[in-house]
């Protein structure tokens, strides 16, 4: 509180004076005092230039507010019953003259008035007011130090709805945020798409223009311009620097293609530009925020119809009840400084209307308005319910005096819900009302003679507009949106940062019908035709079953199925015979079996893909591999023991040389994998969505198990390539050992080669490279392995024969120096 104190002592030392403080003001004393901060003149002489300052543009509303006040207190003193029996309310009211650093005064003069020496409880114990928004932020500031009540009849920047900056501001009228959404539903109304938004470096221009540009945005209505004007633009008008916005301003809106320009801004701004708007005939489509929707300086401009329509919005308006017939009764004969001042000024020339001098008696009525006046008489109410509430009054008396502390009083207003002259009034936790907004139109028509501000509808607090249907119908189309129609595959869009709309084609997977409409995406079955005017179903693409290549591979498939029947029949009727036996008896059914089985996997992987076709495919394909590879395996250890004379090494490979459980456990191993495989993760249909088509395919699933199964199939390759090397040198008339070196080459080269396309691949023809892979693999066992046997069975008869083999035996034997029995 000593800053405070401090502050209160500057500020009355460097004050210009005009009087004991350098403000107008008026005081009736009371037992509880009302203070009351309102701008009677709205501009200064402030400049960067230091010196006096001085208020100017003398408001005839903010004096008719000032008398609301008072008109209201009176009535709460000379009631019957009395509201506050045995006190009475007094008032202390500053003119601020719109400005923050009178208005700061104004308030620490308000806190100077004390009953004691502290300054710690002010005997005001509440403020009505300021008026415009940015005052108010100031004000507010300084009225929490000492939890002082504010509550504002105008003021509707939305910052002010915060309570951990502003914890004592309260106000009778509805914030920018309610106010934001109604011009905007408006312009929704009116089917208005392009607009233009002119705001002011103030809390209520800056914010207001923040909001509006939010809303415009998310309804897709373009903002061709937004123009901040500087904080002393009506101030200093004739300077150079605001000659020139004034003329880069106007020059806007003169190229401008907005179908409506929405000002929110403060009254003295508006006198400027609208002055500027009739001298050079703009004739624009305007609407007004609340601070001059209702503006008689305006409306009343020469001209004013050279500058086009006007809407506007104003909170839900009312009448002070009396308060005109106190006004025509001469102030009821009451006394005050302002009533003083303003007999000083009734020599204006200007005429309110064509047969009535302005500023005089008579003429006053009619700058009465319904609103910030009605507001101001709401705001004094409510303090006086509030007290009543506090200090527990009935209509005889008071349970308690006015030695109350302002923070009871503040919490004593913020609980208030009570109704007065049909208005209900009751704060909610940001300390706003919102008694929704009445939408006005000024009336130019040559009929009415002047401007009248009419009201068409009504804006309510829920978000519903109403308005005139007549009017609506009425409207005239203007010509500033340039929209066009477009071919079908085009949309109109934006060009060069400007709200004038251009055809632009759709970009490849959108189309638009025409008439200008927006693109749309193509769901992701289609895609857009080549005009971009529709969508087009995308083809499923697979390996079809006439595709050339389906054909090679089914050829080679069906070969391969004959020819492994034709094989299985000659073994069978040569089953007894040494070649047979050779290649490891019964084993060799298995290993046809097995081959078959693979030949017949070429048809999965042809068509449509399913979840059958996916798991018999390459699970299947390693199960049959397997057992293939270790029937071979079985047959090379067969000839290994037969023909090694190493007493170490064929000691080891005897206890390996049991074919059925040897089979049973290598193709075992591969089961293993693949039925966890085929149960947990197997390979499943996918589609893979492209520009023009969708691919069917197979996915592997677990890659884990898939890379597993390949391995262990390249493994077993591997031995049975080992001991068919070290076979070769043993004495095979039919060369088993030689062939199946041959034909497990060939296995390996294939699987590695395959691997490389199969992981690059993509597209249709994949499950084209896994076909081929496993005929080439099969057909590498049947001609190199097989079918010589079967050649032998047919063609070569005579060494089909155990005379001959054992007879080939001993001559190899002999030509390495080596005796043996016969």
């Amino acid at each position: 509180m000593f800053l405070l104190r401090l502050l209160v002592t500057i500020m009355s030392i460097f004050l210009p004076c005009s009087g004991e403080n350098g403000l107008q003001h008026a005081y009736s004393p009371g037992d509880i005092i009302i203070g009351g901060l309102f701008p009677l003149h709205l501009t200064t002489n402030r400049s960067a230039i230091p010196g006096p300052l001085s208020c100017s543009n003398y408001d005839i509303s903010g004096f008719l507010h000032t008398q609301v006040m008072i008109y209201t207190i009176g009535q709460i003193n000379q009631r019957t019953p009395r509201l506050l029996p045995n006190l009475t309310l007094g008032y202390d009211i500053y003119d601020t003259c719109g400005d923050v650093n009178f208005a700061i005064t104004a308030t620490l003069e308000l806190f100077k008035r004390t009953k004691t020496s502290t300054l710690s409880e002010p005997k005001t114990k509440a403020v009505i007011g300021e008026r415009f928004s940015e005052v108010s932020v100031a004000v507010a500031r300084i009225a929490a130090l000492s939890s002082l009540a504010q509550i504002s009849y105008s003021s509707t920047s939305e910052v002010l709805s915060n309570k951990n900056k502003f914890p004592t501001f309260l106000r009778t009228t509805s914030s920018d945020e309610c106010q934001t959404k109604a011009i905007a539903e408006l312009v929704n109304k009116f089917n208005w798409k392009t607009v233009a938004i002119i705001g002011s470096n103030d809390e209520y221009g800056k914010h207001g223009t923040d909001s509006l540009g939010k809303l415009f945005n998310d309804n897709n209505i373009c903002i061709e311009f937004v123009t901040i004007l500087p904080d002393d633009f009506s101030q200093n008008n004739s300077q150079a620097s605001n000659a020139a916005h004034l003329a880069k301003l106007v020059k806007r809106i003169k190229e401008s293609f907005a179908e409506a320009i929405i000002m929110f801004t403060k009254i003295t701004n508006v006198d400027v530009v609208m002055d500027a708007a009739i001298k050079y005939k703009l004739n624009r489509t305007w609407i007004a925020s609340d601070s001059w929707s209702t503006s008689t300086k305006v409306s009343e401009m020469t001209d004013i119809v050279l500058a086009g329509q006007v809407f506007g919005f104003i909170s839900k308006r009312n009448e002070v009840p009396g308060f005109k017939q106190y006004v025509t009764s001469m102030f009821d004969g009451t006394q005050n400084s302002f009533i003083e001042d303003f007999k000083t000024r009734t020599d204006c020339k200007r005429k309110c209307f064509p047969t009535t001098e302005c500023l005089n008696l008579s003429c006053l009525v009619s700058y009465i308005d319904q609103d910030k006046s009605y507001n101001t008489y709401i705001a004094v109410q409510v303090v006086a319910e509030a007290i009543r509430n506090l200090l527990n009054c009935d209509n005889q008396r008071c349970q308690r005096g006015s030695n109350f502390s302002t923070t009871e009083l503040l919490m004593a207003i913020k609980k208030v819900n009570f109704t007065v002259n049909a208005t209900h009034m009751s704060f909610d936790a940001n300390g706003d009302t919102s008694l929704g907004y009445d939408i006005l139109y000024w009336n130019m028509t040559e009929s009415t003679q002047h401007t009248v501000i009419t009201t068409i509808g009504e804006y309510s607090p829920d978000g519903k507009i109403n308005i005139t249907v007549d009017l609506i119908t009425d409207m005239p189309v203007t010509l500033y949106n340039c929209s066009k129609t477009c071919k079908p595959g085009q949309q109109l869009r934006l060009h060069d940062k400007k709200c004038c709309r251009h055809c632009i084609p759709c970009a490849d997977g959108e189309f638009s019908p025409g008439n200008g409409e927006d693109c749309k995406a193509c769901n992701q079955r289609s895609y857009s035709s080549p005009e971009r005017d529709k969508c087009l179903e995308k083809t499923d693409d697979f390996l079809q079953w006439l595709d050339p290549c389906s054909i090679t591979l089914t050829s080679f498939g069906i070969l391969g199925i004959i020819v492994t029947i034709v094989f299985v029949v000659l073994f069978i009727i040569y089953r007894s015979t040494p070649i047979v036996k050779a290649v490891g008896g019964y084993l060799c059914f298995l290993e046809l079996f097995s081959l078959l089985t693979c030949f017949c996997l070429t048809f999965t992987f042809i068509g449509r893909p399913t979840k059958t076709s996916c798991m018999a495919g390459l699970p299947v394909f390693g199960i049959a591999f397997s057992l293939c590879i270790s029937c071979i395996l079985a047959n090379l250890l067969q000839i290994l023991v037969g023909f090694s004379f190493d007493l170490e090494m064929g000691s080891w490979i005897k206890k390996l040389n049991h074919p059925v459980p040897l089979v049973t456990f290598v193709s075992g191993i591969q089961l293993a994998l693949c039925v966890p495989w085929l149960c947990y993760n197997p390979p499943f249909p996918e589609e893979e969505i492209l520009i023009n088509t969708i691919l069917h395919e197979c996915e592997t699933g677990s890659t884990a198990f898939f890379i597993a199964m390949i391995g262990y199939n390249a493994f077993l390759a591997l031995i049975c390539f080992g001991f068919a090397f070290k076979g070769k040198r043993l004495p095979d008339l039919y060369k088993n050992a030689s062939l199946i070196t041959i034909s497990m080459l060939v296995y390996l080269i294939i699987w590695v080669l395959f691997i490389q396309i199969y992981i690059n691949n993509f597209g249709k023809y994949k499950p084209a490279i896994e076909s081929g892979a496993i005929l080439i693999s099969s057909y590498s066992i049947l001609c190199c392995h097989l079918a010589p046997k079967c050649y032998i069975m047919v063609f070569r008869k005579e060494i089909n024969n155990e005379n001959v083999i054992t007879e080939y035996i001993r001559k190899h034997y002999e030509q390495k120096g080596m005796t043996v029995v016969k």
